[in-house]
């Protein structure tokens, strides 16, 4: 199948060719036709298969198809869990349409309130928000939701676990005029989807994407066991200095964050940092810095797990492993981005070692532990304390 066979716009079909999109993949070829329909649409996909251009293409060629007959409010909005995210998805956004004169905005928090209001006072065609943000602006009366047609919501399962649940329905309330609702989620597991869904979505097509194998993140992994903090960040240093191209590296606080920070400074590897609290314009700076490679390393806490899209991310290190085999996946997916290879090293201390099990049977694939000759372990793997079935 290609993008033709989709019956999207040429304007569409052109911005994708730009893109250096080839052929729609399985999400996209799912979603499409059931969204251009009008159907309520509830999804799950891989991070990395392309679902944002499944829920943008068909929003752009309804807005195409039904031009705006007089100036208004939003008519298309998108809420994502996190500021980084927004950003990506307006970014991409902007590149969708820009063979058409569809009109994109985003405001999300750390952002001043002067920007926002430039944005909502555009007769904006698709407008991209974090939803607590955009709540303030509804209490405030400084937006408008009573033109939107189509309600997205992007990686619902992360709006859940950062609590948003209640403001995402007030807001579907303020749009109640809507024709069209599609939820994007990692998973469709779990009460806390559905019952979202059952708020939400009318009699939604379901759809769980499958990515080919072609499609799918072939992300190698193991692990390497850590006698102790010293020994883990040797192993960190020889990992950055002789395996890496470009690594995320993720740690479980802002303290920890620090000390690894400053170690490493000590080491002179270069790196920049994400993590919670810290002010929009330097997480972008950051952000940028990273993605143009001029520092290959970026440290980061689970603020930042997912929603960040950066191509050509060589490894994802962890220095620290997560509280949850999910978020394990999630970090992980930071490399093996849209089909490309990439190494997933996770630095392993005893304390820990439960969670590679864990992650393994979360995965469905076990994890292997690798040895560096001159960095070996002194002591061995703890035995499982998991209660084996009768």
């Amino acid at each position: 199948m290609n993008f033709e066979d989709l019956e999207l716009d040429d304007a569409l079909i052109q911005a994708t060719t730009d893109m250096g999109f080839e052929s729609p993949t399985s999400i996209q070829s799912l979603v499409i036709p059931h969204a251009m329909d009008g159907r309520d649409i509830l999804a799950s996909a891989p991070t990395g298969t392309g679902k944002t251009a499944a829920f943008l293409l068909p929003a752009c060629q309804f807005l195409l198809d039904f031009p705006r007959q007089q100036p208004g409010a939003t008519r298309v909005l998108i809420l994502t869990p996190t500021r980084e995210l927004a950003l990506q998805v307006y970014e991409q956004a902007k590149a969708i349409t820009q063979h058409t004169n569809l009109v994109c905005g985003v405001i999300t928090g750390g952002i001043n309130y002067g920007t926002d209001k430039e944005t909502l006072s555009q007769n904006l065609d698709i407008l991209v928000a974090t939803p607590g943000r955009l709540f303030e602006h509804i209490e405030k009366e400084t937006a408008d939701c009573r033109d939107i047609e189509c309600l997205i919501l992007d990686e619902a399962d992360r709006m859940l676990d950062m609590g948003f649940s209640t403001i995402v329905n007030q807001i579907a309330a303020e749009a109640r005029w809507r024709k069209q609702n599609m939820l994007f989620s990692a998973t469709l597991e779990g009460g806390g989807v559905n019952q979202f869904a059952r708020d939400i979505l009318n009699n939604p097509e379901v759809i769980e994407a499958n990515p080919s194998r072609k499609e799918k993140n072939k992300i190698h992994q193991w692990y390497h066991l850590a006698d102790d903090m010293a020994h883990k960040q040797a192993l960190l240093v020889h990992i950055l200095t002789t395996q890496t191209s470009s690594a995320v590296v993720f740690v479980k606080t802002r303290d920890r964050l620090q000390m690894l920070k400053d170690f490493l400074a000590s080491k002179d590897i270069p790196v920049c940092w994400l993590q919670g609290e810290m002010p929009q314009d330097k997480r972008n700076a950051a952000l940028a810095r990273f993605k143009s490679g001029e520092v290959p390393i970026l440290l980061a806490t689970d603020v930042a797990a997912r929603g960040i899209d950066v191509p050509n991310v060589s490894h994802v290190i962890n220095f620290d492993m997560p509280r949850k085999a999910d978020i394990y996946v999630h970090r992980i997916g930071r490399t093996g981005r849209a089909g490309a290879k990439g190494t997933a090293i996770s630095l392993v201390e005893a304390h820990d070692f439960e969670m590679i099990g864990k992650a393994a049977r979360y995965m469905g694939e076990p994890l292997k532990s690798r040895v560096i000759a001159e960095l070996r372990p002194k002591n061995k793997a703890p035995k499982s304390t998991a209660k084996k079935k009768k």
